[in-house]
């Protein structure tokens, strides 16, 4: 599957005294900790989509937070192999499918493009490979093929879908920490059956589902049928990355069960760990409720371009919160930000400016202390206001903070003809 057009990035000057390492929260561990190598390549793998409803809000949060993480790696001189998947065949698909009367493969598509226009919008930095679920089959009964029968069974009772016997890894429920009875709940609200007759366990996992009436379906070893969520992400992510990869990222929403089974899954079929570090970025609400699906509630990256809010404003929401809190999209915060990129704006476009020496090493301060992209967005504010005080009496071409904020920060300053979606 392809991705979207890489953006040109600009090379910014090496820091005097070298970088500090990218600090992040490692959900896991509970604390904020180095991540990625010294030198050579980073590996992230980040969760993708199902495509229905892209791209709300919450999408955004978190690919752009994790676009941060990208930028300021390579900002350190790291290659990055960055992976992200689309689950392009699943329940939630196939129900809004039937609902709307469109082919599950059409939707999928549009709603893939959708997102890809989106992420260009956003200057978002694509992923090196980017993978759909169906064309991933091969690779989870691949994985699935070297699993025991005491790993990987058949359900006793009810149609012969195929789990993993959660159980089989010792450190299960090493990266939530929930305790059993938050994770039955848990489970059941977020996709999972622990009701289901026929498993070992409550919480033991979908892997390959049984072909079902007048649904997709792929033939293997396992029966005629799809795979299971989870097992697609661990299956697309040791190709991709191999195993111990730096950093796995998602929405908070995935702690568990999305990547405590994925990384579960993966260690037991290799033996090796799955990533060194689970990151998650917070939740975006709607005016202090949750954004949901189910609810409707959801603010769309193309409704906005398609009304004319400038996808740099659009970021610059999302940047002015950090990544890993929970806050709620407010037209109030729009108008904010669409004001402070007219500042930013209105600075870079001044004949000479005030060094930005300082605030280049600010930012990278700001960004190396778990992705503190406000702190970034305050150094530039206290740039440009005190560069259009200054009236001219500055030293230095204001293009080197133009080129900062896009390189670290995504922010294009220069303004450039993006194409609008259509009003949906």
């Amino acid at each position: 599957m392809r991705a979207w057009t890489v953006p040109e990035l600009p090379t910014l000057p090496p820091a005097a005294d070298g970088l500090p390492p990218i600090s992040l929260h490692d959900t896991a561990s509970g604390e904020v900790r180095p991540v990625g190598p010294e030198t050579g390549t980073a590996r992230l793998y980040v969760c993708g989509i199902t495509p229905y409803d892209a791209t709300h809000m919450g999408h955004a949060n978190t690919y752009v937070a994790f676009d941060l993480l990208n930028r300021a790696w390579r900002d350190r001189g790291l290659a990055v192999r960055y992976v992200q998947n689309v689950t392009d065949v699943d329940d939630p698909l196939l129900e809004r499918a039937r609902a709307t009367g469109v082919d599950w493969r059409d939707l999928a598509e549009q709603q893939t493009e959708l997102f890809r226009t989106d992420m260009t919008a956003l200057n978002v930095l694509p992923p090196a490979d980017y993978i759909g679920a169906v064309e991933s089959i091969d690779l989870v009964t691949e994985l699935l093929q070297r699993f025991t029968d005491e790993q990987v069974y058949q359900a006793s009772e009810g149609p012969a879908d195929w789990y993993f016997a959660v159980h089989s890894d010792p450190e299960f429920g090493q990266i939530s920490h929930l305790d059993e009875r938050q994770a039955l709940a848990t489970f059941a609200e977020r996709g999972g059956d622990p009701e289901r007759a026929g498993k070992r366990h409550p919480l033991d996992c979908l892997v390959w589902q049984q072909a079902r009436p007048e649904e997709p379906s792929w033939p293997s070893p396992f029966g005629e049928g799809r795979p299971g969520w989870h097992i697609e992400c661990a299956a697309i992510a040791e190709r991709y990355l191999g195993t111990e990869f730096d950093v796995q990222g998602g929405g908070s929403d995935l702690a568990f069960p999305h990547h405590e089974m994925s990384a579960a899954e993966a260690f037991v079929a290799t033996g090796k760990r799955f990533a060194r570090a689970y990151v998650h970025a917070g939740m975006v609400g709607l005016d202090g409720e949750k954004m949901s699906k189910s609810k409707g509630n959801l603010v769309l990256v193309s409704r906005l371009r398609a009304a004319g809010v400038d996808p740099m404003a659009i970021r610059l929401v999302l940047l002015g919160n950090h990544y890993r809190s929970d806050w709620s999209w407010t037209d109030g915060q729009l108008a904010e930000a669409t004001a402070r990129l007219a500042t930013w704006r209105q600075a870079v476009a001044l004949e000479a400016a005030l060094p930005a020496t300082e605030v280049l090493a600010e930012v990278r301060r700001a960004l190396a202390d778990d992705l503190d992209a406000p702190a970034a967005l305050r150094a530039i504010d206290d740039w440009a206001a005190a560069s259009i005080d200054a009236d001219g009496d500055d030293t230095e071409s204001p293009g080197q903070v133009a080129e900062l904020a896009d390189a670290l920060l995504g922010v294009r300053l220069r303004r450039e003809p993006v194409a609008q979606p259509e009003s949906r």
